[in-house]
């Protein structure tokens, strides 16, 4: 890759970790849900009366806005609000890359190699460490609403590979048409019209920024530029570098939010982003051509 290139893709990795923290400051004072549909809301609008919409079937446009919108960040903001920090959030968010191999592998009849399992296994240790996290940047509901995000993450991946869009910004845009009203909905049952009429004055200058950076930056851009990236260079250039978002994540949430490293957590890190490199880059690197390997030859 070219520098530029790999230092966009750096910031991207940056700005989906931070946003974590983002999102948790926006939870202090709107509804998980409101958020958002807020979120989806503005990614939708006005975009969507500019560009065209893509070329494909309508079904796959409005399933990828309810499981990214709605499966997705509806339910790791409500994982956040009941207690689950950003940085933690980021690090379980992560495992959605085994849920994509074992659907895959469902769906598109794909198969598995003894290093997707070995590595599954390895970051699933590094899961059950989460759990015994007492520092009360942890709770179990809010870590089965962040894991049940990860599984809908991998639905969302599945249903864009079938659709294939060409013009991934327009599939993305079109999209979130079909998410805010869900979402709004939800937050009307869970907290009734609390969430609305007190809206007018949750909206501060905080809660605004908050917004405006999960949809611009965060939202439209990052995911853009990111699938830019995919279509310029192989997958396998591309793709670890993604590996730095929980460690965005967790810097972020200890700078902004003062969350503290502990041993317990940085062996969680350790462990899930180990069995990542092992699950989706074992093979590739058990086959590469290493300069002793050369010199035994």
């Amino acid at each position: 890759m070219k520098g530029r290139h790999i230092a966009l893709a750096v910031l991207i990795c940056a700005i989906w970790g931070v946003n974590f923290s983002v999102i948790k400051i926006g939870l202090q004072s709107v509804d998980p849900f409101v958020l958002a549909g807020i979120r989806f809301a503005l990614c939708a609008f006005p975009a969507v009366l500019f560009i065209r919409r893509p070329d494909v079937p309508w079904r796959l446009l409005a399933g990828y806005g309810l499981v990214f919108g709605v499966g997705l960040w509806g339910v790791v903001n409500l994982g956040v609000h009941v207690g689950l920090s950003a940085g933690i959030a980021s690090l379980v968010l992560q495992s959605s890359a085994f849920f994509t191999v074992f659907l895959g592998a469902l769906v598109f009849r794909e198969r598995l190699t003894g290093f997707q399992f070995a590595g599954a296994a390895v970051a699933l240790v590094g899961l059950v460490c989460v759990v015994f996290i007492t520092d009360g940047s942890v709770t179990l509901a809010g870590l089965g609403l962040v894991l049940f995000g990860a599984a809908a993450w991998s639905g969302a991946n599945v249903i864009l590979k079938k659709a294939g869009p060409r013009d991934v910004l327009g599939f993305l845009v079109w999209s979130c048409v079909f998410a805010p009203i869900p979402l709004f909905t939800l937050g009307l049952l869970t907290n009734g019209t609390a969430g609305y009429t007190e809206l007018p004055s949750q909206l501060g200058p905080t809660a605004v920024a908050s917004i405006l950076f999960q949809v611009y930056p965060n939202t439209l851009f990052a995911y853009w530029m990111w699938n830019w990236l995919l279509k310029e260079y192989p997958v396998s250039t591309v793709a670890p570098l993604s590996l730095l978002v929980p460690v965005f994540g967790i810097s972020g949430s200890m700078v902004l939010f003062g969350e503290h490293l502990s041993v317990l957590k940085s062996l969680a890190l350790v462990l899930m982003v180990a069995g990542l490199v092992v699950g989706l880059y074992g093979a590739r690197i058990s086959t590469a051509p290493f300069p002793f390997r050369r010199a035994r030859a």
